[in-house]
């Protein structure tokens, strides 16, 4: 017998030894499932990705059986869309106004919250009042991020979607026009534009609502400017008046 004939034979029999003992180790089938789940373990382990994967088909079963047996679809991930703060976190001014408008629109305080910390976030970038922003959304919409005109203006601001379309591109599309936050983000700057073109807080918000080219526009700037005073009182911590506005200079 050659060398490398001894060698061969020696390796068949350490596989054969090794075969025999993986066999005598796995026949019993609590043994087998038990390697199983350590080898799933190193795999799993050695292989990130993989991993991953695993988590997510596994998470995915879950859910699935969790629906079946409740009849709920789970979405774990639904609390990061919800527009709603606690407004118990809000600056003092900020808080009065959420639970103010809350109380008068009819609306759970936590969503008003976070509109009214987003309307405080734009005025500080477009030098626009916020409680002016929120007079707009009052008088609007009554803070309905589904309302719609008979003219097709949509959302919080009612803004004009199909005339400001480009505007939703960056929000992913014209139906985010029914995103409370992008409407209102897009709305601000429409009525910031308005502003600018037309010289004044009264004459932007005639252009705003589509009245720059005529006599009347329904007393829609006398009930926003109306609204703004309530709301200007509120954050000041006073109780609100019923007022007719004074003209505002421009912003």
């Amino acid at each position: 017998m050659t060398a490398f004939e001894k060698i061969s034979q020696g390796l068949r029999t350490f596989a054969s030894d090794i075969a025999q003992g993986f066999f005598e180790v796995t026949h019993n089938g609590s043994a087998l499932l038990g390697l199983g789940v350590v080898f799933a373990a190193l795999t799993l382990t050695l292989r990130p990705d993989l991993r991953l994967t695993t988590e997510t088909h596994l998470m995915e079963w879950l859910q699935e059986r969790q629906a079946d047996a409740i009849g709920i679809v789970s979405d774990i991930g639904a609390i990061g869309r919800a527009t709603a703060a606690n407004p118990r976190e809000l600056p003092k001014p900020q808080a009065a106004l959420a639970y103010w408008l809350s109380r008068k629109y009819r609306v759970a305080p936590e969503p008003v919250s976070a509109l009214v910390a987003e309307a405080y976030a734009l005025g500080a970038r477009t030098q626009i009042d916020p409680p002016l922003i929120l007079a707009v959304i009052g008088i609007e919409s009554g803070f309905n991020p589904f309302a719609q005109s008979p003219v097709g203006a949509q959302g919080l601001m009612q803004v004009m979607t199909h005339v400001h379309s480009d505007k939703f591109d960056r929000f992913g599309g014209k139906l985010a026009t029914f995103d409370p936050v992008s409407n209102l983000r897009v709305g601000v700057k429409v009525l910031q534009e308005c502003i600018k073109r037309a010289g004044s807080v009264e004459a932007g918000l005639r252009f705003y609502v589509g009245a720059a080219n005529f006599e009347e526009d329904g007393g829609y700037v006398e009930k926003v400017l109306a609204e703004y005073e309530r709301l200007k009182q509120v954050a000041a911590g006073q109780t609100p008046v019923s007022a007719r506005p004074a003209l505002l200079p421009a912003s």
